[in-house]
């Protein structure tokens, strides 16, 4: 019986031994799946940034700055959905962000704080709240210092835009009209006067215009844009521009940029396919009928937990 006894001892050992094993292999497995919960739950969750189908150091990274004022909640929520719902972006990463001054009130203090929590998209830049006595100075000038020192890529961007937060922009279309392009002094967008195709005429609109980061990185250390920065904003920043001879790669994004069919105007065009963006959507019927054109919605998965047609 000793035998018997001992040979089902060693079985026992045995058994329990690889049992262990089996369990430790099956915690890894599942520990890597939930490791990769975790980030797929951070990249769903995470409105700061359209990202790329798969990175590479050849996809282009463009900052769209949009600027608008701290108690704008719902606007800056409605904006999350708007472009937190655009298909992954083919060839590109683009960063969305919020862009005001310091916080004045108490109230701003603690939701914005919880915004910046939840969402992290948004930039308070060290200035008073304005329009045209230089918060377009202080989000540029203030990027390279800001950016430089945190990201392991340089540059951080190929390109920055400032954008107006009544303006759509389709990404997948923004990012496809750049792959062309040079990624240095470049300035991007919708020239002004609006009969005008010449991109050295003048400047870019304000409901969005982008340069590539070299341009930025002057503008934060160069006495041109410091000594001029009130006036217009969008005229102001084309002064600069000129006054410093940058920008010798201009793009004029017309017609694919315009301002919103009605009421009709010089500056006006009816939607397009070929759209990249909107402006002047001032009430939310104008929003509705441009996301309905562009079929906003296409993605919605059918479910029996709801019932839209």
């Amino acid at each position: 019986m000793k035998p018997n006894t001992s040979l089902n001892g060693h079985r026992f050992i045995l058994t329990s031994f690889l049992f262990i094993i089996f369990l430790c292999i099956l915690a890894s497995i599942n520990q890597v799946r939930f490791d990769k919960i975790l980030t797929l739950s951070r990249c769903t969750f995470s409105t700061s940034s359209v990202h790329l189908l798969s990175s590479s150091s050849e996809d282009i990274r463009v900052l769209i700055g949009i600027l608008t004022l701290p108690d704008h909640y719902h606007k800056r929520h409605f904006l999350r959905l708007v472009y937190g719902t655009q298909s992954p972006i083919a060839g590109g990463w683009v960063d969305m962000k919020f862009v005001f001054c310091n916080l004045t009130k108490e109230d701003q203090k603690v939701l914005v704080a919880l915004e910046i929590m939840r969402y992290d998209d948004i930039i308070i830049l060290d200035c008073q709240e304005n329009m045209n006595k230089g918060k377009t100075y202080t989000y540029f000038s203030s990027l390279p210092g800001i950016l430089n020192d945190t990201s392991r890529l340089f540059p951080p961007y190929h390109y920055v835009m400032k954008a107006d937060d009544d303006s759509y922009f389709r990404l997948q279309g923004l990012v496809d009209s750049l792959k062309p392009l040079p990624r240095n002094d470049l300035y991007y967008g919708y020239v002004i006067p609006c009969p005008s195709m010449d991109p050295f005429v003048h400047y870019m609109s304000g409901m969005g215009y982008l340069v590539s980061w070299d341009i930025v990185e002057w503008i934060s250390v160069s006495d041109i844009p410091k000594k001029h920065m009130e006036g217009p904003e969008d005229r102001t920043f084309g002064d600069w521009i000129r006054d410093g001879h940058r920008a010798k790669n201009r793009y004029n994004a017309k017609w694919s940029m315009y301002n919103y069919p009605e009421p009709p105007t010089r500056c006006t065009h009816e939607l397009w396919p070929n759209t990249i963006a909107v402006h002047l959507l001032k009430t939310q019927e104008k929003w509705i009928t441009t996301l309905k054109y562009f079929n906003a919605t296409q993605g919605l998965k059918p479910s029996k937990l709801y019932h839209i047609r």
